[in-house]
């Protein structure tokens, strides 16, 4: 079969692509491969956003796509319970082990004090930095 041109994939192409991939991956692993959101945030009494965590459960895994803490909070406890908080849902929902990536201006030693530990750093991600990836078994 001749592959047809390219062009920009609309929404219907993009769950389709997700779609057939997760369907793929489950019949090579055995594994379901269906992301489960885990999202967390703290806002003060006026309602403003303090910080927050967003990550998926996925294959027996957390993955942390995100933890924010407002500059105002950082150093407060606030980072480290939200990182807490999602290792116990995840723990309860059966995941083995948390992994996420880091910049080397962020959280490198944050993360590595919360008991991760770094796997891979892609240098110059962007120019003259790091990205860092990191992992914890649960």
């Amino acid at each position: 079969m001749a592959a047809g041109p390219l062009q920009a994939a609309s929404a219907h192409d993009v769950q389709q692509l997700c779609t057939r991939l997760q369907a793929f991956n489950r019949r090579a692993s055995g594994e379901d491969f269906n992301e489960t959101p885990l999202q967390l945030s703290s806002h003060d009494a006026h309602g403003r956003l303090q910080g927050g965590l967003l990550g998926e459960l996925c294959a027996g895994w957390l993955l942390i796509h995100v933890l924010w803490v407002d500059e105002e909070c950082r150093g407060s406890g606030l980072g480290s319970a939200l990182l807490k908080q999602a290792e116990q849902q995840a723990r309860a929902a059966g995941a083995q082990g948390a992994t996420l990536d880091t910049f080397d201006w962020q959280a490198e030693a944050f993360y590595l004090r919360h008991g991760y530990e770094v796997f891979g750093r892609l240098e110059n991600f962007p120019a003259g930095h790091q990205r860092i990836y990191l992992r914890k078994m649960l």
